[in-house]
């Protein structure tokens, strides 16, 4: 009997320890793999200025490498669609567009959802640290800025997911602000 007890826990401790082993690398791999993706998400934007945290909810849209749409429905209409360096946002039938080259600020904040949704651990790392942890499960992955300027608009992003699917996406700004956006995968 006391063989079996053993024999059993050193089996769940085995099994711990392999659900535990997940890799950077290995995560991005899965990730890189993942299909062109689309997602329900709903965002709440909490600021310090604000007594209650401003809430968005409609669509977000990957096609690797580089197209990330975000088609926001409440409260308002809002569309915002990087392809490549440009940055197309309309809002109330207005259009303006941008180069991501000419704004740093936005440009970081585009490329940690755009490279952790390819699955693009060489172009993330560029910018940012990574520290992993959980399972593939249930795992949360945290960006840092490595520039120090960036790191007084971003203290810190995390990313978190299951499998090859992004769940959350949380930006914590230096300035205390934070936003949460959750996302629900939606049939292809």
């Amino acid at each position: 009997m006391m063989r079996l007890a053993l024999l059993i826990a050193t089996a769940c401790t085995s099994f711990a320890a392999s659900a535990a082993a997940l890799g950077v690398q290995e995560l991005f791999d899965s990730l890189a793999h993942a299909k062109p993706a689309r997602a329900a998400f709903h965002e709440k934007k909490f600021v310090t200025l604000l007594d209650k945290p401003v809430e968005s909810s409609g669509e977000l849209v990957f096609t690797p490498p580089a197209r990330l749409e975000k088609r926001t429905t409440a409260p308002r209409a809002e569309s915002v669609v990087v392809d490549g360096d440009v940055l197309t946002l309309e809002r109330a039938g207005k259009k303006q567009a941008l180069k991501l080259r000419e704004h740093p600020a936005i440009a970081v904040l585009v490329e940690s959802i755009r490279s952790t949704l390819a699955g693009d651990l060489a172009s993330l790392t560029k910018t940012y640290s990574t520290a992993l942890a959980g399972d593939t499960a249930k795992w949360r992955l945290t960006l840092r800025p490595l520039d120090p300027a960036l790191g007084t608009l971003v203290e810190r992003l995390e990313i978190g997911g299951s499998q090859a699917q992004v769940r959350t996406v949380e930006i914590f700004q230096a300035d205390g602000d934070r936003s949460v956006m959750t996302l629900t995968p939606l049939a292809k």
